[in-house]
């Protein structure tokens, strides 16, 4: 009798961490934080503690070649370890870097690629302190590990939300996933004809959400310049209703948001309508827009009133009432995940 075989999509990358991290014990007073938010956290001293978060980043599975220069591939793979670092209200402080590289890879491109990693650097005030370089038979890797510091009382975790705290987002959302189909788009025609130059003048916000990313690092800044610790947050990398999904379980939570509360450039309403997609499904299940999703405790809403890019979109409800988004109609309909999958 055969062993039963169990396909990893069946349980899709969430369940598959969960199921690992069963079999994960804690040993050590200073972990206090292991496997389970976008960063692990762990005890110093003076009240302080050190966020570790690692990311990797696949050639043919996160980025292209095809539209994606090194240098910018570079930039992204340090932005996205910094948005970690961001989600957890931690100021970054350090990087390892460590990438596998197949023989088509010249010195050249190496030295492009860590003309991003260098650029993110300083652009976040990161010292880079070491890491790792070996071969690789099926493209680029990269591994970038951040490590940031707060103090215990500014740290947020996912699971801190409760009911009546607002539900704010930075920025603006489904940029990354709009830019991506139309550089997908454009890379198909140069496949079928390579004479042909690709139109990208016209989606340079979308196209550059994709391929430049930037962690919110600025929101962070002026949190601790305005007083307000949000009572959860995390950075938005797979979709804003799976975020909502996981703020939700951490919490032990419901939440209700608005349709016409969400934000949406109009480079990417405008290119999803075009591209014969509903914006609103964009803005909540595009990836890798790298904005913050958190919340905060009404008696701070005032100082955040009026900030040009924190958006408050809802709020927070007892765990019976589920997860809704109402609609401009005023329908309420349950919110789907449907976020990316890697699995």
């Amino acid at each position: 009798m055969s062993e039963k075989r169990t396909e990893i999509s069946e349980i899709g990358e969430f369940g598959l961490i969960d199921h690992l991290n069963q079999s994960i014990k804690i040993k050590h007073q200073s972990t206090i934080k292991g496997i389970g938010d976008d960063a692990a956290v762990i005890d110093i001293e003076n009240e302080r503690v050190l966020v570790v978060t690692t990311d990797l980043l696949l050639e043919g599975v996160h980025f292209d070649l095809t539209y994606a220069p090194l240098t910018h591939v570079g930039f992204k793979a340090v932005a996205v370890n910094i948005s970690d670092v961001a989600a957890m209200n931690a100021i970054p402080k350090q990087i390892t870097v460590s990438i596998a590289l197949s023989n088509r890879f010249s010195v050249e491109a190496v030295d492009a690629l860590y003309a991003g990693i260098n650029a993110a650097a300083e652009h976040y005030g990161v010292d880079v302190v070491g890491g790792d370089t070996t071969s690789s038979r099926s493209g680029l890797v990269i591994s970038v590990t951040a490590l940031g510091e707060v103090s215990k009382d500014r740290l947020a975790y996912r699971s801190g939300a409760k009911e009546n705290d607002i539900i704010c987002v930075s920025g603006d959302l489904g940029g990354a996933f709009i830019g991506l189909q139309i550089l997908e788009r454009e890379k198909q025609v140069y496949l079928s004809n390579p004479g042909m130059q690709p139109e990208l003048d016209k989606y340079q916000i979308v196209t550059g959400r994709q391929i430049r990313p930037e962690a919110r690092m600025d929101i962070v800044y002026e949190l601790k310049d305005f007083n307000v610790v949000p009572t959860s947050m995390m950075d938005i990398s797979d979709g804003l209703a799976s975020e909502l999904f996981h703020i939700s379980k951490a919490s032990k939570v419901g939440v209700t948001i608005y349709e016409d509360k969400l934000p949406i450039d109009k480079q990417t309403f405008d290119t999803a309508v075009e591209l014969g997609l509903d914006p609103i499904t964009c803005v909540l299940n595009g990836g890798e827009d790298y904005e913050l999703l958190f919340t905060i405790d009404q008696k701070d809403f005032k100082k955040l009133e009026k900030h040009p890019d924190i958006h408050f979109i809802g709020h927070v409800t007892k765990p019976e009432g589920g997860k809704n988004l109402v609609t401009k109609s005023g329908t309420v309909v349950q919110l789907k995940a449907q976020g990316w999958q890697h699995f």
